[in-house]
């Protein structure tokens, strides 16, 4: 016996973008099937942002490097990016050394304030 699936469009939270999670050190071989995992969490699910879990990823270093900046290429050729969750310090100064620029999990966007951060207004400010 079969049920009907219920009535409308599936039930889909839309703020919660895919988990992918980075194991240790990644060989070259392994890159290739990370970036089809990429493509294929922002082609299914229809999301715009992948996270990418870099917490075991392991020392930084110019491998990390390159298989984060393929993982980029990759989700921008399929119309999304990647977000990275957990990363090493270094790991972030070394991709700002090279000039890769990465969003990270709970760091605020650039131009936007701090939650719980009031800009202060001079009393003699004109009301805008």
């Amino acid at each position: 016996m079969s049920s009907r699936p219920p009535p409308g469009l599936p039930l889909v939270d839309a703020m919660t973008p895919p988990v992918l999670v980075l194991p240790g050190p990644v060989d070259r071989d392994e890159v290739r099937g990370l970036s089809d995992d990429v493509r294929a969490l922002l082609r299914g699910g229809g999301a715009r942002v992948v996270v990418c879990d870099v917490g075991g990823l392991g020392p930084p270093g110019l491998a990390a490097v390159d298989l984060l900046a393929r993982l980029q290429l990759a989700a921008r050729r399929a119309g999304g990016r990647i977000r990275l969750r957990d990363p090493d310090p270094a790991l972030c100064a070394l991709l700002d050394l090279v000039g890769l620029r990465f969003e990270v999990e709970g760091q605020v966007e650039e131009g936007e304030p701090a939650l719980g951060v009031e800009e202060a207004v001079e009393s003699g400010d004109p009301a805008v």
